[in-house]
């Protein structure tokens, strides 16, 4: 449900891209930046921690506790959630300096009381894992998105400006978190969920979440302070609110999600991996520890690889496709290659948060922040939106190569999977220039969205291909990577 989930999400953002248009998608896309930090600060850490303590009471058979928890979780979130909110709306002139452009504020106030919602949704969400009832929460997660694409559509569909269209998406996204809220907490209570005095249970659910807030938190903070730095520098590095806004939405808005895009397929590797190598390393199986890591690490080099030539070479067509911007199809090509140590970050952050190394990734992860910030500060002036994509490479880049060091310190060995790196940048560049020729092949006589769906495919299957005929990979079975 989640492909599908984000497939909606996908699509919703092709028809913002296509009705409020880059500069609204800006616009949009800071603001909801702002408001992803706010809801990191409320509940990040509930869910799992409600989660953990209702599994540990349960094995207690002590149900009162397990009420109790989210009861606490509720009442706690609550207590940041709604200070937060008065906050903004009693003094939103004052904090006004969070954003470049003032329509932000007015998007974020409209917003805002989702983040009542939503918090009591997290911890709601973390009593259905508690109770390993995964159905609802699936079920829920994936009409909340259905529910913003079909309010979004219908509401913008009647805007009369850019900017009454953000404000319609920004309702949209409202109307979805309080859909969310309604149906988990009616489900929460017809499955005999009640909420009851907290008693003891508060403090240590307080004190277990702190933790994960704050990393989540900082990473969260990272991406608003790219949201708020990045536009403002270009507005001083000469441009207008409107071009500033119109480059932010078109890079951040519409060419990064398709680049993240593949980390779908990483994500659930890291699901499926992680209580593997929980195992291992806590069992010591070192051996098994290794093969593993190796495995997991060829495979996700084996995903950027095989669709980084696709970008590079259709990066502009797909952009015309999708958002019908070409702008937003040459930053993709350009911003291609960061899907190389992106894709690597994200697998050796889930590993080594396996082995109970959260506070490692976390610091590698702020070391990357730093490039990243210094990248968006510095360069606009000479590089325009392009330090995006310097920073981006940078980052992932930093926080890759320390988490592969971090990961070798945890096994004793070295792994395998330089050669395989090696041949992966080999393959590549004859499959961008495959990739270039069908382009100019199809262009000829083929319309663009034909060209886009048979020359990508042809260009991936070309690359795959290489892997196969080289012996890299078992074709009889494709999980044998070598």
């Amino acid at each position: 449900m989640s492909v599908i989930e984000r497939f909606l999400g996908f699509v919703y953002r092709i028809y913002l891209s296509r009705t409020i248009l880059s500069e609204g998608l800006g616009i949009y896309q800071i603001t909801l930046t702002i408001f992803g930090l706010l809801l990191t600060l409320t509940s990040s850490g509930i869910p799992i921690t409600v989660s953990r303590m209702m599994t540990r009471y349960r094995a207690e058979k002590n149900e009162r506790a397990v009420m109790q928890t989210v009861s606490a979780g509720i009442i706690f979130s609550l207590s940041l959630a709604i200070p937060i909110v008065l906050a903004f709306v009693f003094f939103n002139r004052y904090l006004s300096f969070i954003f470049s452009d003032e329509r932000c504020m007015q998007i974020l106030l409209i917003v805002l009381p989702g983040l009542i919602f939503t918090s009591v949704y997290a911890v709601i969400r973390g009593s259905f894992w508690g109770n390993k009832d995964f159905l609802p929460y699936s079920i829920i997660e994936l009409a909340e998105e259905a529910v913003m694409l079909v309010a979004g559509i219908v509401l913008i569909n009647y805007s009369t400006s850019m900017l009454d269209g953000v404000r319609r998406a920004a309702w949209a996204v409202l109307i979805s978190y309080l859909f969310s809220f309604t149906v988990s907490f009616t489900v929460f209570l017809k499955k005999g969920g009640r909420i009851v005095a907290p008693g003891k249970v508060m403090k240590p659910l307080v004190v277990s979440s702190s933790p994960i807030t704050g990393m989540r938190t900082a990473t969260s903070l990272i991406n608003s302070l790219v949201a708020v730095i990045l536009p403002a520098r270009l507005i001083a590095a000469g441009m207008t609110k409107s071009q500033a806004l119109s480059l932010f939405g078109t890079a951040f808005g519409m060419a990064l999600p398709i680049l993240f895009m593949p980390g779908t397929l990483i994500g659930s590797l890291a699901v499926v991996l992680v209580p593997e190598l929980s195992e291992n390393f806590y069992k010591n199986q070192k051996l098994n520890l290794q093969k593993n890591i190796e495995r997991a690490l060829k495979f996700s080099l084996f995903v950027a690889f095989s669709i980084i030539p696709v970008l590079i070479s259709y990066g502009e067509n797909l952009g015309v496709f999708f958002y019908d911007s070409q702008e937003a199809g040459r930053y993709l090509s350009r911003a291609a290659v960061a899907m190389l140590p992106m894709s690597v970050c994200m697998i050796t952050t889930s590993m080594l948060n396996s082995m109970n190394l959260e506070r490692k990734t976390l610091l590698f992860y702020l070391f990357g922040a730093a490039f990243m910030l210094a990248s968006i500060f510095f360069l606009p002036k000479f590089i325009g939106i392009n330090s995006l994509v310097v920073g981006l490479v940078g980052q992932y880049t930093i926080t890759g190569v320390l988490n592969l060091l971090a990961l070798r310190r945890a096994v004793g060995k070295k792994l395998d999977y330089r050669k395989f790196t090696l041949k992966g940048l080999a393959f590549a560049l004859p499959s961008c220039l495959f990739g270039f020729m069908l382009n100019n092949v199809f262009s000829s006589f083929a319309s663009n969205t034909v060209n886009c769906l048979a020359g990508c495919v042809l260009c991936a299957a070309f690359n795959v291909a290489l892997y196969v005929l080289f012996g890299m990979i078992d074709i009889k079975n494709p999980k044998n990577i070598c």
